[in-house]
């Protein structure tokens, strides 16, 4: 009777170990996911081209972004955008001046200003079909940076 019972024991917590192993290996694969998941998520780099070539005309188009952007070097925001979303979102990319305070500080951006370019970005991502959970933990990442962005009273 005592080795019936002590086998069933030791199955049921083989048993268990086994799936507290599964679980636990699940949990770390979930918190080790890669790194660059996000990029990939966007398309990885050529996602990030087509997504800020989206944008860039997109911002040019809304009459509340067009005077930040009409007379800008057109080529070097755009790839600027790319590079900084590469990095963001755990791609392989190094934006070489990150200092977002030094380079809006010639232009008065206010919050309303900065909540509209949010908007058109999540339109440009919507009109490439990137997926709203993916949207969200883009902007999650972009978000922080308005407290450097944002240099003008309302």
């Amino acid at each position: 009777m005592t080795t019936r019972l002590t086998r069933t024991c030791l199955r049921a917590c083989a048993s268990a170990a086994l799936v507290g192993a599964a679980l636990l290996a699940g949990a770390a694969s979930a918190q080790t996911a890669p790194v660059d998941a996000l990029y990939q998520q966007l398309g990885g780099q050529s996602g990030l081209v087509m997504l800020i070539d989206d944008l860039m005309a997109r911002l040019l188009a809304d009459p509340r972004m067009q005077p930040f952007f009409k007379d800008v070097d057109q080529r070097h925001v755009k790839a600027q955008l790319v590079t900084q979303f590469c990095e963001i979102s755990g791609g392989p990319c190094k934006l070489k001046d990150a200092n977002m305070k030094k380079l809006h500080a010639g232009v008065d951006i206010t919050r309303t200003d900065f909540n509209a370019m949010v908007e058109v970005l999540q339109h440009s991502m919507d009109a490439r079909g990137v997926a709203f959970s993916t949207q969200n933990r883009l902007l999650a990442r972009l978000a922080p940076m308005h407290r450097d962005i944002v240099n003008a009273p309302p």
